[in-house]
């Protein structure tokens, strides 16, 4: 049997990661493209990352949006999560050498008020380093209070091989499936 060619996008491009089975990818796929075009893009590009279980995708909506409606709609109807498991925006894209996630993090300290509590949430594939290290060395570079249980931010790390995406969220801007409705 035949299978459809995959769409392919510069890993940069990717707006969200949305995490699956390690073999799930069709049906996630698919589960994707349903719930996209049902907020409204039309075409979304949905691809395999060189990490299994992780789809990345491109969506002309604002990806913080998404995790927003596709919250609410998991509420309604749980059911038609079934093959996805976390949605996370993204806010940039760069190597996953010390010194580019060290540029990166000080591109986006500033979304990190002083007067909010924050934690580091580092989640590798494909990559050697220890977490360990990359926290020693990235998470000096933000100055507000650290709060592991109960943070206002998250400063969301994901390094996929020689790549790695960066988002500052709020604990309410993942969406975690199981957690979320299930």
């Amino acid at each position: 049997m035949a299978h459809a060619p995959l769409e392919v996008a510069p890993i940069y491009e990717f707006n969200l990661l949305v995490s699956c089975s390690t073999r799930g990818h069709a049906g996630a796929r698919g589960e994707i493209l349903k719930l996209l075009r049902f907020l409204g893009d039309e075409h979304p590009l949905v691809a395999r990352t060189a990490a299994r279980g992780i789809v990345g995708v491109k969506t002309t909506l604002d990806a913080r949006l998404v995790v927003e409606e596709l919250r609410a709609l998991l509420a309604r109807h749980p059911r038609l999560f079934q093959h996805t498991c976390k949605w996370v925006p993204i806010d940039l894209w760069t190597l996953s050498d010390i010194d580019s996630l060290r540029k990166a993090v000080g591109q986006l300290k500033d979304r990190i008020p002083d007067s909010e509590t924050w934690r580091m949430s580092v989640e590798k594939r494909r990559y050697g380093a220890h977490t360990r290290e990359l926290i020693d060395r990235l998470a000096p570079l933000v100055t507000a209070k650290v709060d592991l249980g109960h943070p206002q931010r998250i400063l969301r790390v994901d390094i996929i091989g020689p790549f790695a995406a960066l988002s500052v969220l709020g604990p309410a801007e993942i969406l975690s499936v199981a957690k979320a409705g299930r």
